[in-house]
Formats: structure tokens, sequence, C-alpha cells
């Protein structure tokens, strides 16, 4: 669950600057980064926990780029769809989708990165050395 927290205070804090950047209106950027990002953490949560029980992915599991990449299509759906409903725009939401997407995916692949590289660890990660790392 920490995984899934530490990711979390990633998502809305891009999603946050891309929403506001996107519509010009700090209230509904607002609430688009607030849901898009409480969605796609329970869809992190859930693809995390998929990764973690079938047999297929648990073996592939070490290569970050196919494991990012099928994080991407799912954050690409929810962020197009949130985007749009919550402004009836589909232009934005077709921006969102694409903008905010590609940059959290960016920060999906360097944040597996540092957790893989913890559970390689014999010593627990500390958040200093997290942080550094």
């Amino acid at each position: 669950m920490i995984k899934t927290l530490t990711f979390a205070g990633i998502h809305f804090s891009i999603a946050t600057m891309v929403a506001f950047s996107l519509t010009g209106d700090f209230l509904l950027g607002s609430l688009v980064a607030m849901v898009e990002p409480t969605i796609n953490t329970g869809a992190f949560y859930l693809h995390e926990k998929l990764w973690q029980k079938l047999p297929y992915l648990k073996r592939h599991e070490s290569k970050t780029q196919v494991k990012t990449a099928s994080f991407a299509v799912i954050h690409f759906g929810v962020a197009f769809s949130v985007t749009y409903l919550l402004t009836g725009d589909a232009f934005i939401g077709g921006l969102m989708a694409t903008i905010e997407p590609a940059i959290n995916s960016v920060a999906y692949f360097f944040h597996e990165r540092v957790w893989q590289r913890n559970k390689h660890n014999v010593a627990p990660l500390s958040i200093t050395k997290a942080v550094a790392a």
C-alpha cells in the first residue's frame, strides 16, 4: 500500500499542474485533478495486484517498459473519461488524456525502478535513501 500512496502523491501533483494549465479554471482544474488521480490510484492498486497474482504477468514483472505500457493504457482511458465528463469538452479530455498520462508514465517508470531497486536490497529502503535515489 505504501507503493500505491507514493505514486498517488506523484500523480496528484502532475494532474493538478496539467488540469489547471488546460482549463485555466482553478476550481474545474482542481476537480479534474482530484477525481482523475483518485480513480487512477484505485486502478494502479488493481494493476499492481494483477501483476503480483497472475503467473504470466508475475514472470514478466521485471520488464518495466511492458508494465509501464500496460498501466499507460488504463491511465489514458481514465484521464479522458473523467476530464470529458467534468468539462464536457472532448478536445480538453483528449489533451488531458494525452499529456497527463504521458508525464505520469515517465514518472511511473522511475517510480517502478526505485521500488525494484528497493525490493532487491537486503535492508529496507529508508525515506532518506528513496528521496536520494
